[in-house]
């Protein structure tokens, strides 16, 4: 491995233990939940209504960890911080594989 790309990994894995800060902030100052990540509930609150095609499209698409939660809203503050630090493991886990096999085959095809 490279020196360009150990630091890579090194600095991922660093943002990925920093990633409970998403929840740990929030909580500490009451600032509710990230921006931009409201479902059609917060966003009627914020702004008085929902879209049509928001309210349509909100159950398109299911997220594998919903909440980057393994043990849902109600586990203790320690198993979410452990759940986000393993959700962004993997999340980066699963991005490096798929590149590096997107890579191999674009390498195979281009022979």
């Amino acid at each position: 491995m490279k020196p360009l790309e150990k630091k890579l990994w090194f600095y991922l894995f660093i943002m990925a233990l920093l990633s409970p800060l998403g929840i740990l902030l929030p909580e500490k100052f009451n600032a509710g939940d990230a921006w931009g990540e409201w479902g059609p509930e917060t966003l009627e609150k914020l702004i008085g209504f929902v879209p049509k095609e928001l309210m349509r499209l909100s159950n398109l698409w299911q997220a594998p960890l919903p909440d980057y939660s393994l043990g849902g809203e109600n586990a203790s503050l320690v198993f979410q911080v452990l759940s986000y630090v393993v959700s962004g493991l993997l999340g980066m886990a699963l991005v490096g594989l798929s590149v590096y096999f997107l890579l191999r085959l674009i390498a195979k095809n281009g022979k």
